[in-house]
């Protein structure tokens, strides 16, 4: 399958080197550019790319903007957030509006293509713990309090369901949450598909940001 790719930034030298990485790959390619928000938005529900390579800074509208109407108008595109420090606050946000991860400018070409592929095949490119790291350092803007949120969707969980979705904010990998409950690794993945599935969440970082914003697990 060809990854379908639209390239959202403002820098029209980043978006031809960025172009150029993309298709000299077999199975991706470049279908368009926008050098703003707005634009992105317009193209992601004309061209229905599999991924959007989305700048948060831009003129006009910004890339958190474009990424949470994108992930509400066109659920189908996968939003990968591109920033230039691994803690920079716009990272966060774009978690919360709906990226599917964040990505350095400065990565290298393999890299940024693993986290395209990752991204396009449903997953996150967010590392559990590096979410983690990022809830913390905004931890001031997470709810506070000693009890849960909350959410009628909660209360969909099974009990082990809610104790893999802890597990997962905690940071711990697949492997590590099966060693933790005593439980194979094919059934921990099983219940996290549970897990997104009822809690109506698109990736692992999404379920990360709903376990500190609901007040599941509390920042170190």
């Amino acid at each position: 399958m060809t990854v379908r790719v639209l390239l959202a930034d403002d820098e029209s030298l980043l978006r031809m080197a960025f172009t150029m990485v993309l298709d000299a790959q077999p199975d991706m390619v470049a279908v368009g550019e926008a050098a703003d928000g707005a634009e992105a938005v317009r193209l992601a529900r004309a061209l229905r790319p599999d991924v959007v390579l989305m700048d948060v800074r831009m003129p006009g509208m910004d890339g958190i903007e474009a990424t949470a109407r994108i992930s509400r108008d066109s659920p189908s595109s996968k939003v990968l957030i591109l920033t230039t420090f691994d803690l920079d606050e716009y990272a966060f946000a774009g978690l919360r509006a709906g990226a599917s991860g964040f990505l350095l400018k400065n990565a290298l070409p393999e890299e940024l293509l693993a986290a395209i592929r990752t991204v396009a095949a449903g997953d996150a490119v967010v590392s559990p713990r590096i979410t983690r790291r990022l809830l913390e350092t905004f931890a001031h803007r997470l709810p506070h309090g000693d009890h849960p949120v909350f959410d009628e969707r909660l209360e969909r969980l099974t009990a082990r369901e809610r104790e893999v979705l802890v597990e997962v904010a905690r940071g711990l990998s697949n492997t590590e949450i099966a060693a933790e409950l005593h439980l194979a690794e094919a059934t921990v993945k099983t219940h996290l598909g549970r897990v997104l599935l009822k809690l109506e969440l698109r990736d692992r970082v999404q379920a990360v940001v709903f376990a500190y914003e609901h007040r599941l697990v509390h920042p170190a």
